[in-house]
């Protein structure tokens, strides 16, 4: 498989935003949805509305979401709408819960842990997507970008608990936690090739803002605060090439602060993910950096 091309500013702005997207050299088509955190209450390292409204108005765009399958203040549509509203997404761009009425199971091809995956309904909705992801650390994942966007955020309450056991059909929150780990991280791979099946991977493209980097995920309600600063926004249309190059670009900051955002990668084993994702030939992890 030839390199991927990935995209790359350090410029975090609106501008640099749609600069990138119209860098990838593509134009999303029909009813665009675009994928994002809407970051549980109590956090504040989510993308905020400011720096994505231009982007989302642009490609006419819905932001979508699913609800959580841990207690808190999204694991309900009522909460979740909530949330919407009071993150500021209700206010830039309509807004879909898709799973607010139900989901759907999208067949797996090749998947080594799950063999379908339970998505939001709504997602029959749309023709194309924006995977708009921050990429970060997570407490149980080591890190969240596209891969983790396109699986656990696009499945539904159900899909999610599903993908956190590997398909294990247990539903309480203790079988979540105390799954089997590396089993977790390559269901999420096993997820991401049947969204991408379903949407037709002509028909997704992936940016990743790589700032207020986090070693915890915008699920949590009190996210520690970034050690290292901001690197830039990472744009692809390979999902695999995308995360892995944010992880690289981690690696190789000059800034000290990343040891705890590496320490958090390393100890959940974060990069097998990406591995798993190359092995179903959903991306390569072979890139080069297009700086614009």
């Amino acid at each position: 498989m030839e390199k991927a091309k990935v995209y790359f500013t350090e410029e975090i702005t609106p501008a640099s935003l749609q600069k990138i997207y119209h860098a990838l050299g593509v134009s999303l088509k029909g009813k665009v949805a675009v994928k994002i955190s809407t970051g549980e209450p109590g956090g504040h390292n989510f993308l905020q509305p400011a720096l994505i409204a231009p982007l989302v108005q642009e490609l006419n765009g819905t932001i979508v979401e699913c609800n959580t399958a841990y207690a808190g203040r999204r694991n309900t549509s009522e909460a979740h709408w909530q949330t919407f509203k009071d993150h500021g997404f209700a206010d830039i761009a309509p807004c879909d819960l898709m799973d607010e009425d139900g989901d759907m199971a999208l067949p797996i091809t090749g998947g080594k842990r799950i063999h379908e995956n339970f998505v939001g309904r709504n997602l029959a909705n749309y023709d194309s997507m924006l995977m708009l992801s921050h990429f970060k650390g997570h407490p149980m994942a080591g890190l969240g970008g596209a891969l983790k966007n396109m699986s656990i955020g696009v499945a539904s309450a159900r899909g999610k608990q599903w993908i956190h056991t590997s398909g294990s059909g247990e539903t309480s929150f203790d079988a979540l936690m105390n799954s089997d780990h590396d089993g977790f991280l390559e269901s999420m791979a096993d997820a991401d090739q049947s969204v991408m099946a379903y949407m037709g991977t002509k028909n997704i493209v992936y940016i990743n803002v790589a700032n207020r980097l986090s070693v915890d995920c915008d699920c949590c309600a009190a996210p520690a605060d970034p050690e290292m600063m901001d690197i830039g926004i990472f744009a692809s249309l390979d999902p695999v090439a995308v995360d892995q190059a944010c992880v690289d670009a981690v690696y190789a900051s000059k800034d000290q602060g990343k040891a705890a955002l590496i320490e958090r990668m390393e100890s959940r084993n974060g990069v097998l993910t990406i591995q798993a994702a190359e092995n179903l030939s959903l991306g390569t992890r072979e890139y080069e950096i297009v700086r614009i």
